[in-house]
C-alpha cells in the first residue's frame, strides 16, 4: 500500500500532464487555472486507494480519480458564480479572473471532460462508473438546490439541512471509493459498503467544515473565520439553535442574522457565544462522532484484509481531527 501522501503526488503529476490549456484558449486556461489550485484532492485519493484496498493497480483508477476531482472543480467554478464569491482557495474566482459567462461555459467543458475520462475503461467497468458518476452528478445538482432554497427560506429543519449536505457533499466522497472498488472488480457487496463507509465519512467530514468555520483556528484554517456566519450561511449549528435552543437564544440568533454591520466581529463572536450556550456545538460534536462511528460500523463488514482496514480507519481519524 502507498502513502496517503504518495497517492496524493502521483495524481497531481497525472492531473498535470493531462489537463493543458489548449485553443481556444479562453475556454481551457481558466480550466486549467482552478485546477492548479490546489485543494486536499481528497475525492482521487480515495479511488485511488480504494481500488489499491481491493487488489488493483492504484494507477488503472488515476482517470476515474480525475474525473471526480475534474467536476468537484467544475461544481466549485458554478457554486461560486451562484454565491457571487470573490476568492477561492485565497486566488481570485474563476468568474472574476475572466467572467460570468466565461466561468459557465469552461464549467460546462469540465463536466464533459469527466465523463469522457471514463472512456478509458472497458465496457462493463464503464457502465458502472458512469451510471454512479450520472446519479452523483445529478445529487449534487438537487444538494446545490436545496443549499440556495434555504437562503429563501426562514426555518430549515435539521434533517432537511443533513439532507442537503449528504447530497451536495457526501455522496462525492462515497462515490470516489465505489469507483475505485468498481475498478477493482471487488463485489457488489463490498462495493456498497465502502459507497456508505465514505457517504458517512462525508457527512462527518461536512460537520467538521461547519464547526472549523466558526471555531477553527484562523492560522491554520486557511480561509476567514466566521465566514458561514457573514454570510448568514443556515449551518448545522444555525439550524440547531432554532430547533433545539431557547425562545432568548433563537431571537437573538434571528435578529442578528437579519444584520450586515460593517465590521462584523462583533456580531461573530455575539453568534459564537449562542452556538456554544445553546448546545449547538455540544451538538455538532455529537453528530460528527456518530457518522464517524457508523462509517468504522461499515467498514469492519467490508471483505478485505484488518491492516486495510486500519488504514482507513486511520484515514477517517485524521480527517476528523484535521483544523484545516
Amino acid at each position: 500500500m502507498q502513502a496517503i501522501d504518495s497517492y496524493r503526488t502521483t495524481f497531481n503529476s497525472y492531473l498535470e500532464d493531462k489537463i493543458k490549456t489548449r485553443e481556444p484558449e479562453n475556454l481551457y486556461e481558466p480550466i486549467t487555472y482552478i485546477l492548479s489550485l490546489g485543494g486536499k484532492r481528497l475525492r482521487p485519493v480515495l479511488t485511488l486507494l480504494a481500488a489499491e484496498i481491493f487488489g488493483e493497480d492504484y494507477k488503472k483508477a488515476l482517470d476515474a480519480a480525475l474525473a471526480i476531482e475534474v467536476f468537484h472543480n467544475f461544481s466549485l467554478v458554478h457554486d461560486d458564480i451562484m454565491d457571487a464569491a470573490p476568492i477561492r482557495r485565497g486566488k481570485v474566482t474563476v468568474h472574476e479572473k475572466w467572467d460570468v459567462n466565461t466561468g459557465i461555459l469552461s464549467g460546462d467543458a469540465m463536466l464533459i471532460t469527466a465523463y469522457q475520462l471514463f472512456e478509458n475503461y472497458e465496457c462493463e467497468t464503464f457502465r458502472s462508473l458512469a451510471k454512479l458518476f450520472s446519479t452523483t452528478a445529478l445529487q449534487v445538482c438537487e444538494g446545490q438546490q436545496y443549499d440556495i432554497d434555504f437562503e429563501e427560506r426562514d426555518h430549515v429543519g435539521l434533517s432537511e439541512y443533513l439532507t442537503m449536505i449528504q447530497y451536495k457533499t457526501a455522496v462525492l466522497v462515497g462515490a470516489a471509493l465505489k469507483m475505485g472498488a468498481t475498478i477493482a472488480k471487488a463485489s457488489g457487496k463490498d462495493r456498497n459498503n465502502i459507497y456508505n463507509f465514505g457517504l458517512n465519512l462525508g457527512m462527518a467530514f461536512q460537520l467538521q467544515d461547519d464547526y472549523l468555520d466558526a471555531f477553527g483556528d484562523p492560522k491554520s484554517f486557511g480561509k476567514q473565520v466566521g465566514g458561514d456566519i457573514i454570510e448568514n450561511k443556515k449551518t448545522f449549528l444555525y439550524v440547531n439553535v432554532c430547533e433545539s435552543g431557547s425562545a432568548r437564544h433563537k431571537k437573538e440568533l434571528l435578529d442578528l442574522y437579519s444584520i450586515q454591520p460593517n465590521d462584523p466581529s462583533k456580531k461573530i463572536e455575539t453568534i459564537k457565544e449562542i452556538f456554544m450556550e445553546s448546545g449547538a456545538v455540544k451538538n455538532i460534536k455529537k453528530a460528527i462522532e456518530k457518522y464517524t462511528h457508523e462509517a468504522f460500523e461499515i467498514l469492519e463488514g467490508i471483505t478485505i484484509d484488518a491492516d486495510k482496514k486500519e488504514m482507513l480507519k486511520n484515514f477517517g481519524e485524521r480527517l476528523m481531527k484535521r483544523q484545516v
